[in-house]
């Protein structure tokens, strides 16, 4: 298949620049718009786009602040800039926005990983609005998984992993995706205290039930994930927050759990099984609106 890819840029709403890519198909049935995590960039998802273009999806997917070849080449690798965690949130509605008005009256749903399923979760009480459906990867309860009380980290991450080769083996059971992600100079910096620190400053809130009162009850919602996954703590902060979004009254909500994969699902040993039913959701969600 033929799928065109480009580049470009949008205005964020405090006058900087948000860094985009773009992969086109012959035919777009919906959109989706795709939000990395932490210390990693949008290529990385190449091949998810092209997966999901042969399925009849355009995919967006925008840099967040402080990451890839713009954040690189003027040296803010790992700093969100001073409105923080908040400002990245604000430019994923920027990005929705951009597609909805190029794409009118055609499905936009979101696809989140990671530190982006973060700012997913905090995005849908302000900007629920705007999406027709969300996916989850690699999600995790905000507040559970705080630093500052769970004493998570990159180390202790990789201690779930019985005999290690690299520090990152907790990303893949494929040994080649942590070789790759350590080769690649866009991927696993470090984020400034402060920039780390408002992740959950901004996000904790989700926890809160009145902000989750906030949620868009009809909002179609799927959450997926490895069971030896450290950033949920192998479920332990997965379970309790699908519980609440239950919770919350959600009336579309489907959630998958992939034994023995680990944080990167998407990049996982059964990728194209995780992929084929990611495509499965979306076309779901397409044919009820």
């Amino acid at each position: 298949m033929n799928i065109k890819m480009e580049r470009y840029t949008l205005g964020a709403n405090d006058g900087g620049l948000i860094h985009l890519i773009c992969w086109t198909g012959p035919v777009i049935k919906g959109v989706v718009q795709i939000v990395h995590g932490m210390a990693e960039h949008a290529s990385r998802y190449a091949h998810v786009a092209a997966a999901l273009v042969a399925a009849g999806y355009k995919v967006i997917a925008s840099e967040h602040r402080g990451h890839g070849q713009a954040a690189f080449d003027d040296g803010s690798l790992g700093d969100f800039g001073p409105r923080g965690f908040q400002g990245l949130v604000d430019d994923m509605a920027v990005v929705t926005r951009h597609a909805r008005a190029s794409h009118f009256g055609i499905p936009l749903l979101m696809l989140a990983h990671s530190m982006g399923s973060m700012a997913a979760q905090v995005y849908l009480l302000e900007h629920g609005q705007l999406l027709d459906g969300c996916a989850l990867s690699g999600t995790t309860a905000l507040e559970l998984l705080d630093p500052r009380r769970s004493g998570w980290s990159v180390e202790s991450a990789n201690a779930t992993v019985g005999a290690a080769v690299t520090p990152v083996d907790w990303l893949s059971r494929d040994p080649q995706v942590p070789r790759d992600y350590i080769a690649d100079p866009l991927c696993g910096f470090a984020l400034t205290p402060a920039s780390l620190c408002s992740i959950f400053d901004v996000g904790n809130c989700t926890a809160e039930p009145e902000q989750l009162a906030r949620l868009r009850k009809d909002m179609p919602l799927y959450l997926f994930t490895g069971d030896h996954d450290p950033v949920n703590g192998m479920l332990a902060w997965f379970d309790p927050l699908v519980q609440r979004l239950r919770g919350a009254g959600l009336t579309d909500l489907s959630t998958h759990v992939y034994g023995g994969a680990r944080h990167e699902v998407l990049n996982e040993t059964n990728r194209d099984e995780v992929i084929g039913q990611l495509t499965g959701w979306l076309d779901r969600v397409c044919r009820l609106l």
